[in-house]
């Protein structure tokens, strides 16, 4: 695919998971990070990367990192459902530019939805999100792993 980059280490989430960036933490262990999407879609938006770097897709992940990353976005939607009680979770994922993927390091959405509350930005725009209510709810989802 030509709208995949080669891998950058320069990338945000790279630097988040060196702890370079700063990020509303929900969980990690030894394979994958959950943390809160800056730009939420819903409230409770929030997203998996897997801890390794190198990998720009789904398309070219390690099959062994695959599945660990997935049962972490299985823990992860299970824990936001438990917590805020959405009508339903979107996982998402996007592979390349023209696929909507604007950080190039693999990661997961996790997005919780309502009945009749559209999704209040389009993916990756508009104003961050107040790392306050993001903490607040990061420890709400925490709390229900």
């Amino acid at each position: 695919m030509t709208s995949i980059p080669a891998y950058s280490a320069d990338n945000i989430f790279a630097k988040i998971i060196r702890g370079e960036a700063p990020s509303v933490k929900i969980f990690e262990d030894e394979a994958a990070l959950a943390f809160m999407d800056i730009f939420p879609q819903t409230e409770g938006h929030a997203l998996v990367a897997p801890k390794r770097l190198g990998a720009v897709s789904l398309l070219d992940v390690r099959e062994d990192d695959l599945q660990t990353l997935i049962l972490a976005v299985q823990r992860l939607a299970r824990a936001t459902e438990k917590a805020l009680r959405p009508d339903g979770v979107r996982v998402m994922q996007f592979n390349g530019a023209e696929a909507g993927q604007t950080v190039f390091h693999l990661h997961f959405h996790v997005i919780p939805v309502w009945a009749g509350r559209p999704m209040r930005r389009a993916h990756g725009h508009g104003e961050p999100a107040d790392p306050a209510k993001l903490k607040e709810l990061a420890d709400r989802i925490a709390a229900a792993l």
